[in-house]
Formats: structure tokens, sequence, C-alpha cells
């Protein structure tokens, strides 16, 4: 993810916001990846109280930015390059609190059709992505790429709830993307549903959404059948 925005919708890559790079970044590098939740299915798990999850304001993208650069090594993040992505689409980027402490954050890609198509084809500079391949803040998204994770403690949990905020119906038929980039990070994607993919983008990993799904192929019943004659048929 680069920091800073021009107007004419491309980052600037005078400043990178991380070597990790928010669009191949760490998944779980610290305490995301230290839950063992086993292997669910985000959009059926259980929404929790204990962690608020909610499109981030303005006032918390200075504390997002510390925990990115306290959390993913060699990070070089710009709160100014948060505030100008996330005026581009108020929806992009999660804050995850627990009692009024911010634990952690998450941002997305809202991808539309072309970037849908574009990521598939590893067509898209994922961490200078164009414009022409994002989805406005009142257009519905093609495909959902998780663009940034950082977080510690009890941060992750509140990922169930950011799945609820995105079956919203600008969301609800978007599948999502990820490429993890170590092992903790994979592991989460496979706790969480995610199965890599057949695609021209390297590493590319998917989480499809449950009714997106074909239904498993049932076997037609057998079904017998007797031959009558024309005479049985007037009887």
């Amino acid at each position: 993810m680069q920091t800073e925005m021009r107007e004419s919708g491309h980052f600037d890559r005078r400043h990178d916001f991380g070597r990790h790079d928010f669009g191949r970044h760490d998944f779980g590098r610290h305490d995301f990846g230290r839950h063992d939740f086993g292997r669910h299915d985000l959009d059926r798990l259980p929404t929790t109280t204990a962690i608020v999850a909610r499109p981030a304001a303005c006032e918390q993208l200075a504390g997002l930015t510390a925990i990115a650069k306290r959390e993913i090594p060699g990070v070089n993040a710009s709160e100014a390059g948060l505030v100008q992505f996330l005026r581009d689409d108020p929806e992009s980027i999660f804050a995850l609190e627990r009692n009024g402490t911010l634990l952690g954050g998450i941002a997305f890609l809202y991808l539309n059709c072309r970037g849908h198509d574009a990521l598939l084809l590893d067509e898209i500079d994922l961490k200078n992505p164009s414009r022409d391949y994002l989805a406005q803040p009142d257009e519905g998204a093609s495909a959902i790429y998780v663009w940034a994770l950082a977080g510690h403690g009890r941060a992750t949990v509140g990922l169930a709830n950011v799945a609820e905020y995105l079956r919203r119906p600008r969301f609800v038929s978007a599948d999502y993307f990820a490429q993890p980039s170590s092992t903790a990070g994979r592991d989460l994607l496979i706790a969480l549903g995610f199965a890599p993919i057949p695609s021209f983008q390297p590493n590319l990993w998917s989480y499809e959404r449950p009714w997106n799904r074909l239904p498993p192929r049932v076997p037609a019943p057998c079904i017998s059948m007797s031959v009558r004659s024309h005479a049985d048929a007037r009887h």
C-alpha cells in the first residue's frame, strides 16, 4: 500500500506503506497468528460483544498507523496516506477496539468487475491499484481483497464482527481474496475458511461466500419404471 494518493487516483510511490506491503502483508505475525481457531467458516463465525469493529474514524488513524509500525517490521506507515484512503472509501478501513482501547485494524480493496478480473489475471498492481479497478463507495463490490491486517491481543476475535458488516448489500455477493506472506498468515486464512485457488496471481487464496457455493452434486435417484403395452394403457 502506498501512503499518498494523487488526484489522478493512483497511489504516490514516494512513501511505501511497508516493504511487507499491504498488498502482500503478513497475516497474523503476532497475536493474530497465535490464536488457535481450528477450522471455521468466516461468514458463520459468531459475533462478539467483547470487541467493537466498525469503519475507522479519522481520529483513529494515528493509532492504527502506530500499530502497523509496531506489529509489521519494516513498515513505513503514514497517517496522511490512511486519511486519503479513508476519504476515497469510508468503509475501506475497520478499527478493532476493546473497552475503548484500539487493538488493531483491517483494510480492504473493494474491487469492481474489472478489478476482479485483473486480480485473477495478475494485471493489477496491488501496491498501487488504479482507481479504475476499485468500486465506488455507492457501487457494489465484485471482490473483496484483504489489503492490510495488523493488531494485537484479542483483536482477531473482532473479525467475525467485520464479516457481519460485510454481509451488507454492497458486499454480500463478493468473495474474499488474500495473499498470506507467512506461515502464521496462511494458518489464519485456513482457520477462516480460505483456500488457495488457481489463478495467474501468485499465491492467491479465496474465501467463497456460503451463498455463492454450488450445492454438492447429488446422484440422481434410481427410478424403476415398468414398460407397459398400449393394451395396458387402455385399462
